[in-house]
């Protein structure tokens, strides 16, 4: 049950304001934003413990017909404090604590039109988030927005870790580390290494009906950078418009950043009534074998998809514990002239069988709604299509689009492709699916207001190390976007491949098996895959580690943590006293020690260990795995040798 807190403090002051500064404080004092209009422009700066990360970073925008950034003065302010604890339906947290002070500041301008802007501020302890909204006003009918001239003004140069926008299609890049100053325009979130005490990351908030926010560095200043529309346009809108949060958070270490919920508690509250349907869980899939071209999307003499396949991957599923199967390739528009459609199955594979089958099994067909990048298609077949799956008892789709523009002229980023994306989340929820989307806009949290939107790709998976003809994700890969990618929100990366092969030569996961299994962990997914092949599970004793860990939490901490070398990260279950841990490194070998100090003090535990092997290596023995039980209590010490991209993963329940 929600606890709910507010502490209404409102003072709004009418008429001209003066030019001095506007000063919000996090409940703690620690974060404060000042905010002033100097010469008509709109500024804020950032100070944190301290110290000025943000010196006065412009505000406002480029308008189609004229300019709202400049000319402006001060009519009112309206000032709260909120304060509530709000249970999240699945998560790493049972419940998360929102607290801020915030600040609407009305400005009106002096010349022209005297149009009127306002910027609200939210100031937590630990974060920071605003956002424009232009109020409908007279002589303001449609808006188009040329450019957000929003700026985040780095007091110095500092190193940063990033994806290009430029280069990189569907987020899927490595992240690399160099000066702001040396990067070309990237993607969000942007996390800053500001110094070796001040941790911050750059993203936003509750993106709808607008486009997405990039950054473009110029010297150490970021200037944002909207995701057009295909004439060149960045947002258009209807008398009014309300931009994102920009969110700005803060930690003094790298793994701090990663329990930060401002993006979260930015977005609105569940918007749907009944969410029983809604339910996490661990899945398998005819995926991996498919990238591996040992099945084949399309029908055939290898399709992967066909009735008695999925069948043998039910019956498995449905023997180790996992809720669902998913399996690509289904419906017609995988061969060459095949025209795509979600109404109607390959005439191999009998999907009212194979849901029916799953239903009797205890366990859910996942179904993949590929489309090519045809919004549109998805858009008009999407209301029929997840009524009849709903009908067969599905409750989730892998939505794809594969392509890159959106209906062959919008990017997928742009404010056309956020519209559709949230389209469809809507109408699954109408009909109670649940979707995993891929190919998305960065994630900014909406899971909050719509929790159907499980999770989302968005990032360079582990199909990489099927195909990639460079060989692969290299071994920092997976410990750098838990500090990166992961701060936008759940991710599916499809962990957990036990047969570390790929489908050429020198291509393969760069990882021992333990550290697949940490994966499992660190990675947070409410649906979560285990990607390999069901042959590649059997009989291997490492699946009693999937088989018995959940894939939503009560509480996570991350003890240590440094971007693209190692992490660690502990998290128990819901409704539940047992902790899992995962802790993995990148390509060289590392000791790691976690403290149990989160244990309850009056209980024995057994702590059951799977963990990097004699001799583990992830390139001349990836296999090598040890397996150990120990008892343990609160305080206690668990010591691992950890190889060249390896890991361990530990699963402690209490026995006394």
């Amino acid at each position: 049950m929600i606890r709910l807190f507010l502490l209404f403090l409102t003072f709004v002051f009418c008429g001209h304001v003066s030019a001095a500064n506007v000063l919000m404080k996090s409940p703690d004092g620690h974060l404060v934003v000042t905010f002033q209009v100097s010469k008509g422009i709109p500024y804020y700066r950032v100070s944190w413990q301290k110290e000025e990360v943000l010196q006065p970073s412009q505000m406002g925008f480029l308008l189609a017909d004229g300019d709202l950034d400049k000319d402006f003065k001060v009519i009112g302010i309206k000032r709260n404090t909120h304060d509530e604890m709000w249970h999240e339906l699945y998560g790493e947290e049972d419940s998360v604590h929102n607290h801020y002070n915030e600040a609407t500041i009305m400005l009106q301008q002096t010349r022209g039109l005297k149009r009127k802007l306002n910027i609200v501020f939210r100031v937590f302890n630990d974060g920071v988030g605003f956002r424009y909204v232009i109020p409908e006003q007279a002589g303001l009918g449609k808006i188009a927005i040329k450019e957000e001239q929003t700026q985040f003004a780095l007091s110095h140069d500092v190193p940063a870790w990033s994806i290009s926008l430029n280069h990189v299609e569907y987020y899927e890049g490595l992240y690399k580390k160099s000066l702001i100053s040396e990067k070309d325009t990237v993607c969000t979130p942007l996390t800053i290494e500001y110094s070796p005490k001040i941790y911050m990351a750059i993203h936003e908030a509750a993106l709808e009906d607008y486009a997405t926010l990039n950054l473009t560095p110029r010297g150490h200043k970021l200037v944002a950078a909207l995701t057009p529309w295909s004439d060149g346009m960045k947002v258009y809108g209807e008398k009014t418009i309300k931009s994102p949060w920009r969110t700005i958070i803060f930690a003094s270490t790298a793994s701090g950043l990663i329990t930060n919920r401002t993006m979260l508690n930015l977005n609105e509250p569940c918007k749907l009534a009944d969410t029983s349907w809604i339910e996490p869980g661990r899945y398998i899939g005819i995926w991996w074998c498919i990238h591996q071209k040992k099945n084949t999307w399309e029908m055939g003499p290898i399709h992967g998809a066909t009735t008695e396949n999925v069948k043998r991957y039910i019956d498995f599923a449905a023997k180790h514990g996992f809720s669902g199967v998913l399996s690509e390739g289904w419906n017609p528009g995988w061969g060459q002239g095949e025209k795509v459609t979600y109404l109607k199955s390959y005439p191999d594979f009998d999907i009212e069988e194979v849901n029916r089958y799953a239903r009797q099994k205890g366990v859910r067909w996942i179904g993949h709604m590929e489309s090519w990048g045809q919004g549109k298609l998805i858009e008009k077949e999407m209301d029929q299509a997840f009524s009849w799956f709903h009908g067969m008892g599905m409750n989730a789709v892998k939505t794809g689009y594969v392509g890159h523009l959106m209906d062959g002229k919008e990017l997928p980023s742009s404010q056309y492709g956020v519209r559709h994306y949230r389209k469809v989340v809507e109408c699954a929820a109408r009909h109670h699916i649940m979707i995993d989307n891929h190919e998305p806009a960065m994630p900014t949290g909406i899971q909050r207001t719509y929790p159907n939107l499980m999770t989302q790709e968005g990032v360079r998976g582990q199909e990489y190390n099927a195909w990639d003809p460079r060989g692969g994700n290299p071994p920092a890969h997976t410990v750098t976007i838990p500090f990166t990618r992961c701060l936008a929100g759940p991710i599916d990366f499809t962990p957990a491949i036990f047969k570390l092969q790929g489908a050429i030569k020198g291509t393969h996961p760069h990882s021992t098996l333990a550290k697949q299994l940490a994966e499992f962990v660190v990675l947070y997914s409410p649906l979560q895959m285990a990607a390999d092949a069901i042959e590649n599970y059997e009989g291997q004793p490492a699946l009693t580690f999937i088989e018995s860990c959940p894939t939503t939490w009560s509480k996570t901490i991350v003890p240590n943590g440094e971007i693209g070398k190692y992490i660690t990260v502990c998290r128990k279950e819901r409704g539940g006293d047992r902790w899992f841990i995962g802790t993995m490194t990148n390509a060289d070998k590392r000791t790691m020690d976690v403290c149990l100090d989160f244990l309850d003090a009056d209980k024995t535990y057994r702590a059951m260990i799977y963990e990097d092997g004699a001799g583990a290596d992830y390139e001349s023995n990836p296999y090598a795995m040890n397996f150990r039980q120990v008892e343990v209590k609160r305080g206690d010490n668990l010591h691992f040798e950890l190889a060249r991209s390896g890991g361990a993963v530990v699963r402690i329940e209490a026995i006394k």
